[in-house]
């Protein structure tokens, strides 16, 4: 998370820019109908918005004005798919601003990078898979899990990286070609932390999971005898 005070006023407008619209079309393609309609949708987005909460609320806060926590948006994409996942990150920021937690004017930066990037890399792993079509479930966890939150980490840290060196108020470190080594400290226990997640739900609660065909990966393998 990167503070306002880091930021040029053009990269916090072109922050809003891109989160806005992409947060109207993501209200515009939520299921609102069934989610009013159906209870355990409404505890499950009220659940998940909260566990989210407090997970960003587990951060470390540096004198710099950056802050590093754990992103966790592949599992609530994973759960709620990406339009109602970008809701509820939002949702969750406004929690974060609200405790004075982040700020208000970088409100579109950290969105952008943040949940909007995470949900686009967890949708399109989830995308490649689906168009597999794999029976194994061990696919999906890994793939639309472990993998897409190690590599929205990655980006998620390039991109900060990227956008504080280009506008040139951040002072980086001397040994910024040794923070390579570092990178694993930061993408493992994402992957780890979704992917554990997106396991236990596969395995006790698959009904859960919006992008999860259970149909495909929990029937019973065909036998001979069965086949047309």
């Amino acid at each position: 998370m990167i503070g306002a005070e880091l930021l040029s006023p053009a990269s916090l407008t072109v922050g809003w820019l891109i989160y806005v619209p992409v947060l109207v079309w993501a209200a515009l393609r939520a299921p609102w109908v069934e989610l009013f309609s159906d209870s355990r949708r409404q505890h499950l987005l009220f659940g998940t918005v909260f566990a989210l909460f407090m997970l960003w609320l587990v951060r470390r806060d540096f004198e710099t004005g950056v802050s590093y926590h754990f992103i966790g948006m592949t599992a609530v994409t994973l759960l709620l798919d990406w339009p109602l996942a970008i809701v509820g990150g939002l949702v969750a920021q406004l929690g974060l601003v609200l405790l004075g937690r982040q700020d208000l004017a970088a409100l579109g930066v950290n969105g952008a990078l943040l949940i909007l990037l995470p949900v686009l890399v967890t949708e399109g792993c989830a995308i490649l898979v689906e168009r597999a079509q794999p029976r194994n479930p061990f696919v999906y966890i890994f793939c639309s899990g472990f993998f897409a939150a190690a590599l929205s980490a990655l980006l998620c840290l390039l991109a900060a990286l990227g956008l504080l060196w280009f506008d040139g108020r951040f002072a980086m470190p001397e040994w910024l070609e040794d923070f390579v080594g570092y990178l694993w400290l930061i993408i493992f226990p994402e992957a780890f932390i979704n992917g554990m997640v997106v396991s236990a739900l596969v395995v006790f609660c698959p009904e859960w999971l919006e992008t999860f065909n259970r149909t495909r990966y929990l029937s019973a393998p065909w036998k001979d005898d069965d086949k047309p």
